[in-house]
């Protein structure tokens, strides 16, 4: 049985490679998860001996099959708690990540349908991160671009807000950020800023910021 610690790692490692698209790296899953080198090192060979990741010197590591099933398993429980506690508990969608991160070890397989089922079956969670199914398959979301690429005059519409720690997600929620809202490019500094126009006004984001942020063209700029 894996420890709730083990799981964060795990949970860690998919999303850092599912940001990237590359093999994790010791140094990397430490920022991720605020601990130390040798502690991510630790945990690294106990969870290779259980053939959950895989691991190349210099390269970093990598989930294997059986990992990758325990992640998605996680970020079930995790993103269906969230929208639970913003539907049912009038949590706000900035504040639910670090609740969902409390609860998501603790709760059993059934109580989790039945989260989904209440909620009919969601898609994505109150970040736009999309929700694995009972069969553990994600929805398609292959429409999505980030912010950080987008060309002055782009319209579109935010659909997920890749969540990095609750401090981020604050920041865009008072800029009026958040999944399902219009908002139009602006301008974008060559000093790393994007200037967007939402519902509360032009906000200026930074680089890194519009890097969570994945959108979706606006039916009238597809037009």
């Amino acid at each position: 049985m894996l420890s709730a610690v083990m799981e964060d790692y795990i949970k860690a490692i998919y999303v850092i490679e599912n940001d990237t698209g590359e093999r994790v790296g010791t140094s990397e899953l430490a920022d991720y998860l605020d601990v130390t080198s040798p502690t991510v090192s630790s945990m690294i060979k106990k969870l290779e001996e259980q053939g959950l990741l895989d691991r190349e010197e210099y390269r970093g590591v990598t989930l294997t099959e059986d990992g990758e099933v325990v992640a998605l398993e996680i970020l079930r429980h995790h993103r269906l708690l969230e929208s639970f506690l913003s539907e049912h508990l009038d949590y706000d969608w900035a504040d639910v990540h670090e609740e969902a991160d409390r609860l998501e070890h603790h709760v059993s397989e059934e109580l989790t349908d039945r989260i989904a089922e209440m909620l009919d079956n969601p898609g994505v969670d109150p970040h736009g991160d999309p929700i694995p199914d009972a069969d553990l398959e994600l929805p398609d979301d292959t429409d999505r671009s980030r912010l950080s690429d987008a060309t002055e005059g782009d319209r579109a519409v935010v659909k997920r807000i890749r969540h990095q720690g609750d401090e981020e997600l604050r920041y865009l929620a008072a800029a009026g950020v958040e999944p399902d809202v219009e908002i139009e490019v602006l301008e974008i500094a060559p000093f790393g800023l994007v200037t967007v126009r939402t519902p509360e006004g032009e906000q200026s984001l930074p680089d890194d910021i519009a890097r969570l942020i994945e959108t979706a063209p606006t039916a009238e700029a597809e037009a």
